[in-house]
C-alpha cells in the first residue's frame, strides 16, 4: 500500500493496485458524517475504435455506447433496478459519462456498507437482453432530441465542431439517433468486457474510513477477474488548425448566447502546472475581478457572468468561454483584443499574485467536501495527474511561465465562436 500525503490540505491518500488490476484510493476524513464511493472506468464517448487486449481485431463501435452502457448497468437480472434499491436505503446514487470516462457513485450518511455492496454488485454484473436494449433506445433517443432542442447544449456542441474536424470530442456524449439505433446487446457486452475490466478502472472512497478495514471490505465485494493487457485506443488524426471560425443558429431564446473556444495543441500531455496557468490567465482576461469584465458589465454588453473553463484529456484540450450578450461578436472581439494586449504588454506581477492566491484559496475549499475530493482524484487519474500535484505546482508557478503559456496557448488564429440568436 502506498501512502501519499499533502501537508497543505492535511490529507492522506492510501493507494493500492489490487491483484485483479483495480486501482483503489482511500482518503480518510475522520469525524465526517458522509461516506462517498465512486468507481469509474476509462471509457468515454471518444473511445469509439480500439483493439481488444491480447487480440488483433480492431473494433469500431457506434457513437454513444459508453453513455448507453451507463444507462443499462442499473438493471438487474432479478428484475430490480439498483437505483431504486439504493434510493430505498436512503442513499444518494448517480452515474455519469464524460468524453474520457464513465463513473458510478454513492453518498451516504447511513447504510453505507449495504449501499456499497449494491454498487459493487451492479457494476460487476451487467444484464443486457434484446428487449431491454430496445426499450432503452427509445429513452436515449428522447434524451438526444431534448439536447437538440436545448440552446445551451447546441451552442456548445457547435463550438466543438468549429474547433475539431475529426476528433470524436466533437460528437455528443449520447451519440446520435442513428448511432443509438444501431447499438445491440452484443456491442454492449463487447465493450463491457473490454473496458470494465478492473485493470481499466479505479475506485475512490472518501469519508470516515479506516484504510485497512476499507481495503478488506472492497476485496470482499470483488468478483474474480484476471488483469488484462492495455487497450489500444485508435483516434483519428486531428489537424492543429481549427475547422471553421464561426457558426450561427437561431432558436427560441430571449437574448443571444455564445460559446467562444480556443483550440489547444497536444504536442505534449497537459500537466497540472499548465492547467493551473491557463486557469489563472482566464481569470485575468475575463474573471469577475478583471478590467475587461468590469468594462463589459458596466456597459451592459454582458448579461450574465461568463463561464470560463479549460477542458482537457489525453487527446484533446480547449478553452471554453460561454455566456449571454446582446452582441456576442463584440464580446468575441473584445476578448481577442485583450489577449493581444496582454501578449504585447505581459501580465503584471501584482495581478498574477492576486489571482494566484484567489484560485489557490478556492481550490483548498474543495477539500471540505468528500464528494468533491473523490471526484477530483478519479477524474485526474484518467488524465494521468495526481491531484495533489495541483497544490505543489501552485508554489512553483512563476510569472515567466504564465506569460509563456499565454503566448503558446491563447492563439487568436485558433479562436472560434458559436452563437445562437
Amino acid at each position: 500500500m502506498q501512502i501519499i500525503e499533502n501537508l497543505d490540505v492535511k490529507e492522506k491518500v492510501y493507494k493500492e493496485k489490487l491483484d485483479n488490476g483495480l486501482t483503489v484510493m482511500i482518503i480518510p476524513k475522520p469525524n465526517t458524517n458522509k461516506k462517498y464511493a465512486i468507481i469509474g472506468t476509462h471509457f468515454g464517448s471518444i473511445d469509439n475504435e480500439f483493439i481488444v487486449p491480447k487480440e488483433e481485431r480492431k473494433i469500431k463501435i457506434p457513437d454513444g455506447v459508453a453513455h448507453f452502457l451507463e444507462h443499462k448497468m442499473f438493471e438487474q437480472e432479478n428484475g430490480t433496478n439498483s437505483l431504486d434499491t439504493l434510493s430505498a436505503l436512503g442513499v444518494e446514487a448517480n452515474a455519469y459519462t464524460t468524453n474520457d470516462h464513465t463513473a458510478y457513485l454513492i453518498e451516504a450518511t447511513n447504510n453505507f456498507d449495504e449501499a456499497f455492496k449494491e454498487l459493487m454488485n451492479y457494476v460487476q454484473h451487467p444484464y443486457f437482453t434484446d428487449e431491454n436494449v430496445e426499450k432503452e433506445k427509445g429513452i436515449i433517443i428522447q434524451e438526444i432530441n431534448m439536447y437538440e432542442d436545448d440552446p445551451s447544449s447546441k451552442v456548445y456542441m457547435e463550438a466543438l465542431k468549429c474547433m475539431y474536424e475529426s476528433n470524436p470530442v466533437r460528437i455528443d456524449v449520447a451519440g446520435s439517433v442513428e448511432s443509438v439505433k444501431s447499438i445491440n446487446k452484443e456491442i454492449l457486452y463487447d465493450c463491457y468486457n473490454t473496458f470494465y475490466n478492473p485493470s481499466n478502472m479505479i475506485l475512490v472512497l472518501c469519508g470516515d474510513f479506516e484504510p485497512k478495514e476499507a481495503f478488506e471490505k472492497i476485496k470482499e465485494n470483488l468478483i474474480e477477474k484476471q488483469e488484462q493487457g492495455e487497450i489500444k485506443r485508435i483516434y483519428p488524426e486531428e489537424k492543429e488548425e481549427i475547422k471553421t471560425q464561426e457558426t450561427q443558429n437561431k432558436m427560441d431564446i430571449s437574448q443571444p448566447i455564445f460559446v467562444i473556444g480556443i483550440k489547444d495543441n497536444l504536442k505534449e500531455k497537459v500537466t497540472a502546472k499548465k492547467a493551473l496557468a491557463i486557469q489563472i490567465i482566464l481569470e485575468i482576461i475575463l474573471g469577475k475581478s478583471s478590467k475587461l469584465y468590469k468594462k463589459l458589465y458596466e456597459n451592459k454588453d454582458l448579461i450574465i457572468m461568463p463561464d470560463i473553463d479549460y477542458d482537457f484529456s489525453l487527446n484533446y484540450a480547449h478553452i471554453i468561454i460561454s455566456g449571454q450578450a446582446k452582441d456576442p461578436q463584440k464580446i468575441y472581439q473584445e476578448i481577442k483584443n485583450q489577449i493581444v494586449k496582454l501578449k504585447q504588454e505581459g501580465i503584471k506581477e501584482e495581478e498574477f499574485t492576486r489571482i494566484k492566491k484567489m484560485i489557490y484559496g478556492g481550490y483548498i475549499m474543495e477539500y471540505n467536501d468528500v464528494g468533491s475530493i473523490a471526484r477530483m482524484f478519479l477524474s485526474d487519474y484518467f488524465k494521468g495527474i495526481n491531484t495533489f500535484d495541483y497544490i505543489e505546482e501552485y508554489k512553483l508557478l512563476t510569472l515567466e511561465y504564465i506569460n509563456q503559456m499565454l503566448k503558446e496557448t491563447f492563439d487568436e488564429n485558433k479562436m472560434v465562436i458559436s452563437v445562437i440568436k
